[in-house]
């Protein structure tokens, strides 16, 4: 008897050091401020009712995936959030336009924010910018030269802008500054580049002469077929005739069809 009141002391004790360990436990988490026990949704519930002060609100890894891809879209697109949280985007000027055309123009690794010397000139050139009398080519390259930094052989939009009112205060030199730089920009606004040069194919005598296989002769000739094919293999290796015809006889296989009506018309 007494024995099993001891057990059941030692039992009501063991339990009582468990309960007491997890309390402390778990107030022990509460201090730290982790959830313990309890589940996330409650947690949050918690921190609700009882925010602490100077502290962020707890986010879940998907609200943090969220938010970055928000900011990067909002990147690409080119807008940029303000102190009051509103979206202002960026729209580029007919007149920026025409600059990345040009800056991207022949080469496929410019990003089109700058342009060098080469497609300057095109610009230039293609939006009638150069009149061969108040503006040549020259004045044109004068002009990049003095906008551009030293070391540079590229220009950025702002000195590409200011190397248009140059030329627009020496083309137009009964106006004033901004109106002279005002035209030369209307000039450019909206243009693309202009492709031409490219090569056509000329049809001459000597190369119809060449692509005329009805007139190839010698071995040549044995390469292709009557309608202009190509025969392949056959007309390049020399195939070996198993038919017992000679080479050139123009009658192969009507033996048998001489002998084949023969026999038709014997009466039974």
């Amino acid at each position: 008897m007494s024995g099993a009141m001891g057990a059941a002391v030692s039992c009501t004790g063991k339990e009582r050091q468990d309960a007491d360990l997890s309390h402390t436990e778990g107030r022990t988490e509460s201090e730290r401020g982790y959830p313990g026990p309890s589940t996330m949704e409650e947690f949050k519930v918690q921190s609700a009712k009882h925010p602490t002060p100077n502290s962020t609100p707890l986010r879940t890894p998907s609200e943090h995936s969220r938010e970055r891809t928000k900011r990067l879209s909002t990147e690409s697109n080119g807008t940029n959030e303000g102190a009051a949280g509103a979206k202002t985007p960026v729209e580029l000027t007919p007149l920026e336009e025409a600059f990345r055309r040009f800056a991207i123009h022949g080469d496929t690794r410019a990003t089109g924010k700058e342009m060098h010397g080469k497609n300057w000139s095109k610009l230039c050139k293609d939006c009638s910018v150069i009149d061969s009398k108040t503006i040549t080519l020259t004045d044109v390259d004068i002009v990049f030269s003095k906008v551009k930094n030293k070391s540079a052989r590229t220009i950025t939009y702002s000195q590409f802008k200011e190397a248009l009112s140059e030329l627009a205060r020496k083309r137009f030199k009964d106006k004033t500054s901004e109106e002279a730089a005002e035209e030369v920009f209307k000039m450019v606004e909206g243009k693309s580049p202009v492709i031409s040069g490219v090569t056509r194919a000329v049809a001459s005598p000597t190369v119809s002469r060449l692509t005329d296989t009805t007139k190839f002769t010698g071995s040549h000739k044995e390469r292709f077929d009557q309608a202009g094919r190509g025969k392949g293999k056959a007309g390049r290796v020399d195939m070996v005739d198993t038919s017992g015809y000679v080479p050139g006889y123009k009658h192969a296989g009507s033996y048998e069809k001489k002998v084949q009506g023969k026999q038709q018309q014997k009466p039974m």
